[in-house]
């Protein structure tokens, strides 16, 4: 291996090795040199440092998608297989994204359409002209932005679309800057010097503040007669709280030690604990055919990606009892997704969660079956109870109800969807009465 280099990009500097990328091989636990400590002070730092860990994690995630255009107007590469825009990043080039936003890849999987990482905190996927970030706990997500957008006008890429969005935290206090609040994202993403003359967009709160709410920033400079169909053109997003205490407990690692091989490696332990957990817990079956790379942690914790064609799905899980959370993500273009979304419900069985639809207008017409558009009947999630649940005067099924939705059209063609739901009490559901959760935060 030839002595790594030292280049600068913007104000990070990062270690960059000569060693060729292998495009289609799972590269697992992967060694990460990080240029600088994330809690030196820099020119977006406030001096923070991390907080002893309570007990209690951010589960729900930060989500920051940016897509791109060739300057030069002509079409974008999409023939599968062919690497341009963004998927010639370097890793070491990525490896200083993820550490703007104060987390690390841990292992990769490829197709021919796009790359998927695994991160420290959630995930990363990377297309020819279009990158996508999740972040959970208290990372720094949006400090990244200004060098994505930076890489890619070195690639020869205009900026053509950036949204970021998330539920209000359940911990805000625990937040890094510039996450202490919505409105502060915002004015850091107005007032930043370089990205304050690229982005001009706006900020949009869906939900009653008064409990779970959804927060979207989009800034759109699309040119739409470019445009015939963006990989991205429908995302959902289901996060579930207060799971299945049952399910939660397959999430921790030390559960499988005394399975652990004399002649196992650690490297072998977690890929051997990583792939249990994912069959023991059904999440194999919620995406068949699909391409798997999933990550248990220590001492509890779970993270999986997995890619199909041009699709990518992603779960998180914080099985931690009283702050339990489970995410599933997707972009698959589906024209119903009830059978999906009661699969995921069913598997985990939370006592609420929270919906996410961002789709393009045509997208949004193409779909046929969606409980974010249902009437209140349809709307209704119901799935079988544990056996252990059930007695003879008991009922057999869980119904979850959902108890507001909201939606807004942005931009230009950007609709936006929101709802929660609840479990419906049996006892209640014949007075109209539904008891309503209250959020833990407005910020």
């Amino acid at each position: 291996m030839n002595n790594p280099t030292l280049i600068q990009l913007s104000t990070d500097y990062v270690y960059c090795s000569s060693d060729d990328d292998n495009d289609n091989e799972v590269i697992e636990n992967t060694q990460v040199i990080q240029p600088q400590d994330p809690a030196i002070l820099d020119d977006e730092c406030s001096g923070e440092v991390d907080r002893e860990y309570t007990g209690q994690f951010e589960g729900p995630e930060k989500t920051l998608e940016v897509c791109f255009r060739r300057k030069d107007g002509l079409a974008e590469v999409n023939e599968p297989g062919k690497r341009a825009g963004l998927r010639t990043l370097t890793r070491s080039e990525l490896d200083v994204v993820c550490n703007k936003a104060r987390c690390t890849i841990l292992s990769q999987i490829s197709n021919q359409n796009l790359d998927a990482y695994v991160l420290s905190e959630s995930s990363l996927f990377v297309y020819n002209y279009m990158i996508i970030i999740k972040t959970c706990g208290t990372t720094t997500l949006l400090r990244c932005l200004a060098l994505i957008i930076e890489l890619g006008r070195r690639r020869g890429l205009d900026l053509d679309w950036v949204g970021y969005s998330r539920k209000n935290f359940n911990f805000p206090d625990d937040q890094q800057f510039p996450h202490g609040s919505f409105m502060q994202e915002i004015e850091y993403l107005k007032d930043h010097k370089k990205l304050c003359e690229k982005l001009d967009g706006n900020g949009y709160t869906l939900g009653p503040i008064t409990a779970d709410h959804w927060f979207v920033y989009v800034a759109d400079q699309t040119i739409r007669s470019n445009i015939e169909d963006l990989d991205n053109d429908r995302v959902l997003n289901i996060m579930m709280f207060d799971i299945d205490q049952e399910v939660g407990d397959i999430f921790y690692y030390d559960h499988y030690e005394s399975k652990k091989d004399g002649d196992e490696t650690k490297e072998e332990a977690v890929k051997r604990i990583s792939f249990e957990q994912t069959k023991k817990a059904g999440i194999d079956a919620l995406c068949p055919g699909a391409l798997f790379d999933p990550r248990a942690f220590e001492p509890c914790g779970y993270s999986m990606n997995a890619i199909q064609f041009n699709s990518y799905f992603t779960m998180h899980i914080t099985p931690e009892e009283g702050s339990s959370y489970a995410s599933f993500e997707t972009n698959q273009k589906l024209a119903s997704y009830t059978a999906l979304i009661n699969n995921v419900v069913r598997t985990f069985k939370p006592k609420r969660f929270v919906m996410t639809l961002m789709a393009d207008e045509h997208g949004l017409k193409e779909i046929k079956g969606n409980p974010l558009t249902d009437s209140c009947l349809g709307s209704k999630i119901v799935v079988p109870k544990k056996p252990s649940m059930v007695s003879d005067s008991s009922e057999k099924m869980i119904t979850y109800k959902r108890t507001d939705i909201a939606s807004i059209k942005v931009e230009d063609d950007c609709c936006c969807m929101m709802g929660n739901w609840t479990i419906q009490d049996p006892s209640k559901s014949s007075t109209g009465y539904e008891e309503r959760v209250r959020g833990m935060s407005f910020a």
